[in-house]
């Protein structure tokens, strides 16, 4: 591109901004970050403001990284860190990489090894010349935080080629200047499942989510339509969270020749990979074949580009993103585009919360400008008003009380991510204060793995409860009643005649895994109760039984079809959903300020799309539209 900024030009820009008494060897992007290389780190490090100085000056964000050879040793720093850092840090591990200068410090506290204001590790630097890196060690062992670090480790040199190449597209000149903005919808159109859209601009083509369809097998986005394809054309994709109904086939655009990033939280791009790869392992055991393979997840993996909430980040030369608290799953967000020089702003909601839950903090509304926004509807129906939190944990309290008294089990079918954390919540303070009677509570499928990655990162967390684990040492999840199930089918059946307990399993919609067994071994007992808390999609097993279905068809021996009929208690408690209800939908556009003038009202059925599309048009004059698959809107 004729405009695009040389390295020379950006070194003289950053030269400029820096004080003449420091280095400044060479600069380049990585990514959208700017990256400043100096044979001076420590005297960087002294000043504690010069990088917010750059960062407002530059409008970028700076990495101050040492030239090779400016760094102590690996042995002397190791013991300088150690003295540095306060010995109640916990340091676990430190990896020096020479070929970055940087320091992993894998600690239990990190806020310790950053100190206030950064002041420890600006120390840290000062001392041996190493840039230090920080990352919690998570309070549960994680298989998937380990893989995920250990992988990315491994893939350093690679990916920081990768990030140079994304570096380079991002900060280009815009080829055209931006008179237009397009959506076009490839799912989640009047219909719950597979969300997947394009925002295209004169010069960039962004995939937001790619999703498969609960109980829909063969129902994928819409990746043939024009607007996406070719798909290696497609400059970035920005992922609003891990649930499969938005993430689930991201690898896909990998086997077939995307090779650019992936926007989204840390702890999204971990559960993304976690869920991915259980996905594959299911198909594979039911069956099917797999649609790509785990070589893909790790492609994704690789290409992630973790963002903070608030950031405001270069993804394209007309675009930056900033993502927002959705408050429905670990890491969820909300995506905010601004395109052009503030020619429009576009939202899209992702799977959002609005009130803060016992997990995390209500969603964020609040954004400089949202022209449009694509809106979930889950609950959009009229009626669709869910029951107090503190109503709906009473009555689950009651269930299980009743269910004990009676010597049976409580199965109950929920989401890895989510849902079962905060039911974990919810039971470990209803035993803690005998409000029910303590028992085993089991953890059957990923959930155990997915808690973990929940205490990884307890910064996403509601404010009470990050303060409970960080800084009280009281960690909910590490209760002695939490147990997990890892002995397959001759554990479950142990547990199954054995004495009243709870038992969380995977699905959460009753399409596959752990579940199945437990309605095989619990359903046809008339004392165990099967008790739904979360959204059960239509088209799915578990919408069957919760409408009233009592005989029902489960996958046996050798492919054959076997019938089976419940007899147990069927109960289901609304209030534990990770979306907002129809009141939560209207609050959350009605204390918008600014509203947006235009609103998308999509992943809901027919009926939720039309009836919150309706409403939010009668109550607040906006402009509101129910699309249908593959339509595009402009916006100029």
């Amino acid at each position: 591109m004729s405009d695009t900024i040389t390295n020379s030009d950006l070194y003289e820009r950053v030269r400029n901004e820096v004080p003449s008494q420091l280095d400044v060897s060479n600069v380049q992007y990585e990514g959208p970050d700017l990256v400043i290389y100096t044979e001076t780190p420590q005297e960087f490090a002294k000043d504690g403001d010069i990088l917010g100085t750059l960062a407002h000056a530059l409008r970028k964000r700076i990495t101050i990284r040492p030239v090779t050879g400016t760094q102590s040793g690996p042995s002397e720093a190791e013991a300088v860190i150690h003295d540095v850092v306060p010995d109640k840090a916990n340091i676990h591990n430190l990896e020096f990489h020479p070929t970055t200068g940087e320091v992993l410090i894998e600690a239990e506290k990190p806020g310790l090894v950053i100190g206030q204001r950064g002041r420890t590790i600006r120390e840290i630097t000062q001392k041996v010349g190493w840039n230090p890196e920080v990352v919690r060690t998570p309070p549960m062992e994680s298989s998937t935080v380990d893989n995920v670090r250990n992988y990315l480790t491994q893939e350093r040199a690679e990916r920081r080629d990768f990030l140079e190449d994304v570096g380079e597209d991002i900060h280009a000149a815009p080829d055209k200047d931006v008179d237009w903005v397009r959506v076009t919808t490839l799912g989640c159109c009047r219909e719950v499942g597979r969300a997947s859209f394009i925002l295209h601009t004169p010069n960039t083509k962004i995939l937001v989510d790619c999703g498969d369809k609960p109980g829909a097998e063969g129902e994928v986005p819409y990746l043939h339509a024009p607007e996406a394809m070719p798909l290696p054309e497609i400059d970035a994709v920005v992922l609003t969270h891990a649930h499969l109904d938005h993430s689930a086939l991201l690898p896909l655009l990998f086997k077939y020749g995307y090779s650019g990033p992936i926007y989204t939280t840390e702890p999204t791009r971990d559960l993304m990979g976690l869920l991915q790869l259980d996905y594959l392992d299911v198909a594979s055991k039911e069956g099917r074949t797999p649609p790509y393979s785990s070589e893909q997840v790790r492609q994704a993996i690789k290409h992630t580009i973790p963002i903070e909430y608030g950031d405001v980040t270069d993804i394209a030369p007309d675009i930056k993103l900033t993502m927002h608290n959705a408050g429905h799953i670990l890491g969820s967000a909300t995506a905010h585009f601004h395109v052009g020089s503030g020619f429009h702003n576009v939202v899209f909601s992702g799977d959002v919360h609005y009130e803060p839950t016992r997990l995390f903090n209500g969603a964020v509304n609040d954004f400089p400008r949202a022209e449009t926004m694509i809106m979930e509807s889950t609950y959009g129906r009229k009626n669709d008003f869910q029951t107090d939190t503190e109503k709906s944990e009473t009555r689950v309290r009651r269930i299980i009380r009743e269910t004990y008294e009676q010597d049976g089990i409580v199965v109950i079918p929920a989401f890895a991510v989510g849902r079962s954390q905060e039911l974990m919540l919810v039971l470990e303070e209803a035993m803690r204060l005998d409000e029910i009677p303590t028992m085993p509570i089991y953890l059957d499928g990923m959930i155990r793995e997915a808690t973990a990655i929940h205490t990884a990162y307890p910064e996403y967390l509601r404010d009470g409860l990050r303060q409970r684990i960080l800084h009280e040492d009281e960690n909910p999840f590490l209760a002695e009643q939490f147990q997990q199930v890892d002995g397959g089918q001759p554990m479950r059946e142990e547990i199954a005649s054995g004495d009243p307990c709870i038992i969380l399993s995977t699905s959460g919609m009753v399409t596959g895994g752990p579940i199945m067994s437990w309605l095989e071994l619990l359903g046809p007992e008339s004392d165990n109760t099967l008790l739904f808390v979360g959204y059960q999609a239509e088209g799915t097993l578990g919408r069957r039984i919760e409408s009233g279905r009592t005989e029902v068809t489960l996958e046996g021996q050798g492919g054959r079809a076997d019938r089976l009929t419940l007899d147990c208690r069927i109960e289901s408690v609304s209030g534990f959903s990770g979306h907002a209800d129809r009141r939560g939908l209207e609050q959350y556009v009605e204390e918008m300020n600014p509203q947006p003038e235009t609103i998308l009202c999509v992943h809901g059925d027919d009926r939720a799309t039309d009836e919150l599309s309706s409403a939010l048009y009668q109550k607040h004059n906006i402009r509101t539209h129910q699309p249908k698959n593959l339509e595009t809107f402009r916006f100029s």
